[in-house]
């Protein structure tokens, strides 16, 4: 196989997207990245990418940029749960909007195969432990639908005009570069700020929910090993470690005093998946846990 594709991730200059570039640069792809910076960093941008600040709702400026492109890789997005609930209008047009946008453009230009970030937040709460992608669909907010609306228009792209999609639902992605502050920071990064700041860890609720923590690496490799695979047809594939931790635990491996502030609406209890549809179909199993994905943070990326 050769190894000079061309691949488009857009959100490239985000927290998952800019370690995507990084690894596909290193695999010897030319990587082009398009990305409004509304929450990406132009810091997090591997110099060698051809770089296109735009804003993926316009559609007759992206189109172009995606001709002569193999791969495209949706990871654009605005993620976190409260941003769509105190702004579910915004979060349609950046989230669904874009997403049919970029589906149509990649049809258009005859791209080889589109990979589709989604999300476990859409299985909602489940009766049955751990999640399983033949499940139905429950999404508790705004965010979560358009995740799973996003996943349906892929399919139905594979279907009606024959653009290769896989949809893979990300689980609690944790890593250097993601946010620690701010409306889309995440529970990892701000544990660990508020540990470096020596301030307590502000734990939502009861602390008793839990989330499968899934470190980036290991997300970057099943997202890469989705275009090299025999997979497409619009499946949907978990990408996830296979543990679950409660956010009472997690704040006891990374230590410090604690205090509980008030529960939050759209929130899903509890988060476990099952990775054996990955394993099958990407030969793909993860190689961190929680405990050495957050000590490689800490002693190699100093968080």
């Amino acid at each position: 196989m050769r190894k000079n594709f061309t691949s488009l991730v857009t959100g490239g200059a985000g927290f998952i997207g800019s370690h995507l570039v990084d690894a596909l640069i290193e695999k010897g792809h030319r990587v082009i990245v398009i990305d409004n910076l509304s929450t990406g960093k132009r810091e997090n941008l591997n110099p060698k990418v051809k770089f296109f600040h735009l804003d993926l709702k316009d559609f007759e400026k992206i189109k172009p940029i995606l001709k002569g492109v193999d791969f495209v890789f949706h990871l654009a997005a605005v993620p976190r749960i409260m941003p769509s609930i105190l702004d579910p209008i915004s979060a349609h047009q950046n989230n669904l909007t874009t997403t049919l946008n970029v589906l149509f453009a990649s049809k258009e230009v005859k791209v080889k195969k589109l990979i589709y970030a989604s999300s476990t937040s859409v299985y909602g709460n489940q009766e049955n432990l751990p999640l399983k992608e033949n499940m139905n669909p429950d999404p508790l907010s705004p965010y979560a639908v358009q995740k799973y609306t996003g996943e349906l228009y892929c399919k139905i792209f594979s279907e009606i005009y024959r653009l290769n999609t896989v949809s893979l639902r990300y689980f609690n992605v944790f890593g250097p570069r993601m946010a620690s502050e701010g409306d889309y920071a995440s529970v990892v990064g701000i544990f660990l700020r508020q540990k470096r700041e020596r301030k307590p860890l502000t734990i939502v609720g009861d602390g008793e929910q839990k989330r499968d923590f899934t470190y980036v690496k290991d997300v970057i490799r099943a997202t890469i090993l989705a275009t090299e695979k025999d997979v497409g047809g619009g499946e949907v594939i978990n990408i996830c470690a296979g543990k679950s931790y409660s956010i009472n635990q997690l704040a006891k491996i990374i230590g410090g005093p604690r205090v509980n502030i008030p529960p939050r609406p759209g929130e899903i209890r509890e988060s476990w998946g099952d990775n054996s549809k990955a394993k099958k179909i990407l030969g793909w199993e993860p190689k961190y846990n929680l405990e050495t994905g957050l000590r490689e943070m800490i002693e190699k990326y100093e968080y």
